[in-house]
């Protein structure tokens, strides 16, 4: 009788206890629920990545940061610094490049500050702006200036002795033109952008068509690593890494020199004395072969003096005769 009460004791003891836990389960999985639904990746916007600005810009033409279609750039520079961006053009478009540059605090600044934008073709030619103001100057208490260059439409196929843009890559350099020598270094906000309108369709003129793009390459080329020799197998490697993966630089292997029986003839540390002394000598040739020709040729002299020709006498006069 003891037994069977204390097992029902047991079993109404473990109803109550599951009965207490069922609650606090709901409630458990009610919080992690709003938890589990923030913590699932929500799907970004498409194209937000595609349009942030570009925040780099290059030093020269080679270093250009390329400037996709659509896409700003925001650079943070240094006053007096070269900065380069590069786009593609095709035929019909007509390009304009906007840029705002916040100065530097004016309180830092000792002069007026000119700035200058200019806009290059694939052959890194020079192009004319049609429309805007290329160069800005800015007063000392001025905090940006704005610039602006009208690129000329865009050829489909132009003379070769003429400067007309043509479909290919372009370059934006931005300088500072005019600025006081206290002023070089001190930090500027760059923002740039390019707009472009019209199409192949009004592409002018026609009748010709360029055979392909002026791309030359941006960010071409890479460092070997020092002390590195390149081998052929290592050089048709890189080449067939290269062809795979196009997009990817190639280092090509120096050309060997080439040796000749003649090669170590004149090399060392004392070539120098050896063509000094060859240059002597055949200066010291030439002055006696000219000594030669300039003087005349001596005969040998006679052993006594040379007889006298034997002389007419001399005529009379008749009134001296006796």
């Amino acid at each position: 009788m003891r037994a069977s009460t204390m097992r029902s004791l047991t079993v109404r003891s473990a109803l109550v206890r599951t009965a207490a836990a069922l609650p606090l389960g709901l409630a458990a999985l009610l919080a992690a629920a709003p938890s589990g639904a923030a913590a699932s990746p929500s799907p970004s916007p498409s194209g937000s990545a595609g349009s942030a600005p570009v925040t780099t810009a290059g030093t020269t033409f080679l270093t250009a940061t390329p400037l996709p279609a659509g896409r700003a750039a925001s650079v943070s520079a240094s006053t007096g610094d070269y900065l380069y961006w590069a786009f593609a053009a095709t035929e019909g478009q007509t390009n304009t490049v906007h840029v705002t540059v916040a100065l530097p605090p004016s309180a830092d600044r000792h002069g007026k500050q000119t700035w200058s934008v200019e806009l290059f073709d694939g052959l890194r030619r020079r192009q004319s702006c049609t429309a805007g103001p290329q160069n800005a100057t800015a007063d000392t208490g001025a905090q940006s200036v704005a610039m602006s260059c009208a690129l000329r439409q865009v050829r489909s196929w132009a003379e070769p002795w003429s400067g007309d843009p043509l479909p290919g890559t372009y370059y934006v350099r931005l300088s500072v033109a005019d600025v006081p020598q206290q002023d070089l270094g001190l930090a500027a906000q760059v923002q740039l952008n390019v707009t472009a309108k019209g199409g192949a369709n009004d592409a002018q003129p026609e009748g010709g068509e360029l055979k392909a793009p002026l791309v030359p390459p941006v960010n071409a080329g890479s460092t070997a690593a020092p002390g590195a020799a390149a081998t052929p197998s290592a050089a048709a490697s890189a080449s067939a890494s290269a062809s795979a993966a196009p997009g990817t630089a190639k280092v090509a292997a120096p050309a060997e020199a080439e040796e000749h029986w003649y090669s170590g003839l004149f090399s060392g540390w004392n070539t120098r004395w050896y063509w000094t002394v060859a240059g002597g000598a055949l200066a010291a040739l030439a002055g006696v072969w000219g000594y030669t020709l300039t003087r005349h040729p001596r005969g040998r002299r006679p052993a006594g003096p040379a007889p006298v020709p034997p002389q007419a006498p001399a005529p009379q006069h008749p009134q001296y005769r006796s």
